[in-house]
């Protein structure tokens, strides 16, 4: 920001805390933030519902005669929404995850919609919930206070009232440990690394394969979540806290010899020293005593501000005991744990468990389960409602509370992919069939792209009837790329793109985001036609998008000017990597034709290479494209990490080694090998591409289809080169840059000729 904005924005700053009471600071300053240039030009107003209802609400309107816009609303989070939408109808602005147009207003926009004379809006639901637990290790698990800052007012101004607030908590599990007689080696070897940490909150994993945690990280995670909070608070959120969940230290057994443990399960694979986590049972008076100390601690931290925390025993762990008496019990000892607390603590609970364990939560289960808490005690996040949703098998979760989550993306996934009318249609109908609806949510695991997929559904919460998706797009698209006037024929090819891949008409097969073979382990076999979270099966045609795709990039070369904007830069990258991604899939195909139909053994290990080298060249192409854009950098994941060290080299090193290792391996020997991959600049060509070279050259060596094994090919061969790739450091050759190389057009014009 120019320094004259800056100076703008401090004065507007200073004239809103004269102004306004306490409880507008938060909105008005989000104002000087996102738009400094008029931040004096707004009035908020707090009043009461005006209706049977009391939702959130807002209208906006100006004063007669005066270049001022009056938004009154009955929440802060409600003026957020409403600041929104008068910027973003009415001056065709918009953020995004990654970016903010808001503050390239030149002017300050009339009143736009119908009869000009006012604007308002009016959420259906009561909450509009933020996160996934793991999206604190797939997407922030590295994020700086600046990147905290634009998110939060990206969830501000979308509406969202209640987000997940889980940074820091490991320095309330050290402090109460420690109270609780646990030594700091003890509690140190239960701890994970920073990259890995949702995983330990949830029982699954314990215990770094990197050495032990930095006690650093915690203390300033701590002192970030303070901000976190401060902030949510200040702009209307009411965070949801962590708990303590009953998973402790195996130390437990010497300090307290008679408490009620059990090992919890096996996950993924992983070591037993690394996963079998101990879990204290909720029956055991100590499980209560370690709540209240941890709850306790917490408000100390962050202050009294909210009733809402978040607890999930059984999230890929199967409970001790299929008892239905046992099950209600533990829920009981819960929920009896959290109010001796807080008299009005509400549990939230993601409802993975009842979908990735179907087999052991049978409806009589999930009952006797949910029937310890009483109605009003219990939130329950039906986190896969656009694909698996649970609602509908437990009767509405038995009359408790809950809300309709969009999951969609496992890992950060990055492929194409949506299905509009199923968010739309799909909560709309839930909301007329479920009285205990009181809410919509984001629950991705990774948020990595398809903005529109995500956006839409927080504008469904308010909206009583399904939004048109047409009219949607061409809103949507817009804002995004405004305040610029954007061609008829750019708004065409959206429509177009979102009828071919965001309204998904093959769900039944592919209902989530998508990932490219070539992320995975190269095989000459298995890698096609995969569905369920990770899905590499095609659901659209490929040639559909390569049309579109060029005549977007015929756009932007008849006016290159539009490639300074950052949203049409990112969308065209991100679009040509996809359209690199299926031509990466149609040459493999090719490519395995030639190995299985002729006689490998016939041919010379140079024409094996040569009819792979169109396949290898695409991964080389792809990371020129990537390299262009900030948002599609490995060196961008990596400088994130290593900057929370502070300078101190070996503590960058160790985050490093944390980045490295969940994109890539996920564990100490692959144990999720490839779930969290991404198509970025520097990875793909640092590690994807070798991968596929030596798979060439084992092919090309070996010339005989049954000579190829692929369990060979991956401990001998994969696994070692994974292994000596996550201890480099970044920037230690010429061409591993931080930031971005290249000019994506002239890439982009020679690009289009080749198709």
């Amino acid at each position: 920001m120019k320094l004259k904005s800056l100076i703008i924005a401090a004065l507007a700053l200073g004239q809103a805390v004269l102004c306004a009471n306490s409880e507008l600071h938060g909105i008005y300053k989000l104002v000087a933030r996102q738009l400094p240039q008029f931040a004096d030009k707004f009035e908020f107003a707090l009043v009461s519902p005006t209706s049977a209802s009391s939702n959130d609400s807002y209208t906006i309107s100006s004063k007669a005669g005066k270049d001022t816009v009056i938004i009154s609303g009955t929440t802060v989070n409600s003026l957020a929404r409403g600041f929104y939408h008068y910027v973003g109808q009415c001056g065709s602005v918009s953020i995004s995850w990654t970016e903010s147009t808001i503050d390239t207003l030149g002017s300050l926009p009339k009143l736009c919609g119908a009869g000009h004379g006012s604007l308002d809006g009016a959420a259906v639901v009561p909450w509009r919930y933020y996160f996934n637990t793991v999206t604190f290790g797939y997407t922030t698990a590295f994020y700086s206070w600046a990147d905290w800052e634009h998110l939060l007012d990206w969830a501000a101004m979308h509406g969202i009232n209640m987000p997940l607030a889980w940074v820091g908590y490991e320095q309330v599990l050290i402090d109460v440990f420690e109270e609780f007689g646990f030594s700091q080696a003890q509690i140190v070897s239960f701890l994970s690394g920073p990259a890995f940490q949702p995983w330990n909150r949830f029982g699954n994993i314990q215990g770094s394969w990197n050495g032990s945690l930095p006690l650093d990280w915690p203390r300033r995670q701590m002192q970030l979540q303070q901000k976190i909070v401060k902030r949510m608070v200040e702009l209307g959120m009411t965070p949801v806290l962590p708990s303590f969940t009953g998973f402790v230290p195996n130390a437990i057994t010497e300090l307290y010899p008679n408490a009620t443990v059990i090992n919890s399960s096996t996950w993924s694979g992983f070591p037993v020293i690394y996963t079998n986590v101990t879990f204290l049972e909720p029956l055991d008076p100590l499980f209560t005593k370690l709540q209240v100390a941890v709850i306790q601690r917490q408000q100390t931290y962050y202050g009294n501000v909210t009733h809402h925390y978040t607890l999930d025993q059984y999230n890929e762990n199967s409970p001790f005991s299929g008892d239905v008496g046992y099950l209600k019990n533990v829920s009981l000892g819960t929920i009896e744990s959290l109010r001796a607390a807080d008299p009005d603590a509400v549990w939230v609970m993601q409802g993975w468990l009842f979908f990735s364990d179907a087999s052991f939560w049978t409806d009589e289960r999930i009952q006797a389960y949910l029937s310890g808490p009483e109605i009003g005690q219990l939130l329950i996040l039906d986190l896969f409602s656009e694909g698996s949703p649970q609602w509908q098998r437990t009767n509405s979760y038995y009359g408790h509370d809950w809300i309709w989550c969009e999951l969609h993306d496992f890992g950060g996934n990055q492929g194409l992919e949506g299905n509009l009318p199923t968010l739309t249609k799909g909560f709309t109908s839930a909301m007329a069939n479920s009285s205990s609806l009181v809410g919509v949510g984001l629950t991705m695991e990774g948020q990595e792209g398809n903005q529109i997929v995500y956006d839409i559904l927080l504008d469904q919460a308010w909206s009583s009837s399904s939004l048109n998706i047409r009219r949607y797009t061409k809103e949507f698209f817009k804002a995004r790329y405004g305040p610029m006037t954007v061609p008829a024929d750019v708004i065409e090819c959206w429509h177009d793109l979102v009828t071919l891949v965001y309204m998904n008409n093959a769900s039944s097969v592919v209902n989530v985001v998508p990932k490219s073979i070539y992320e995975l382990a190269p095989n000459i076999n298995g890698l096609l036609n995969i569905t369920g979270h990770h899905p590499t099966k095609a659901f659209y045609d490929f040639s559909s998008l390569v049309d579109i795709w060029k005549k977007l990039v015929g756009a932007v070369a008849a006016s290159p000017t539009m490639l300074q904007h950052p949203h049409v830069h990112y969308d065209l990258v991100d679009i040509t990597r996809q359209v690199l991604a299926n031509q990466f899939l149609d040459l493999y195909v090719d490519f395995m034709h030639f190995y299985n139909a002729t006689n490998p053994s016939a041919s010379t290990s140079s024409e094996i290479i040569d009819h792979a080298r169109p396949l290898l060249d695409v991964l080389r192409t792809a990371d020129r494209v990537l390299y262009t854009d900030v948002n599609f950098l490995l060196g961008s994941w990596i400088a994130r990490a290593r900057a929370l060290a502070d300078g101190n080299d070996t503590i960058a090193d160790y985050y490093e080694f944390e980045a490295r290792n969940q994109i890539t391996l996920w564990g100490p020997t692959g144990q999720i090998n490839n779930y969290a991959s991404k198509q970025w600049g520097g990875l793909v060509g640092s590690y994807y591409l070798p991968q596929w070279e030596m798979f060439v050259e084992t092919l090309a060596v070996q010339r005989n289809v049954s000579a190829f094994n692929p369990a060979t090919f991956l401990h001998t061969v994969l696994l070692p080169f994974g292994i000596q790739w996550q201890w480099e450091k970044w920037g230690q050759t010429e061409n591993q840059t931080w930031g971005v190389q290249g000019d994506l057009l002239p890439i982009l014009v020679e690009l289009v000729q080749t198709f």
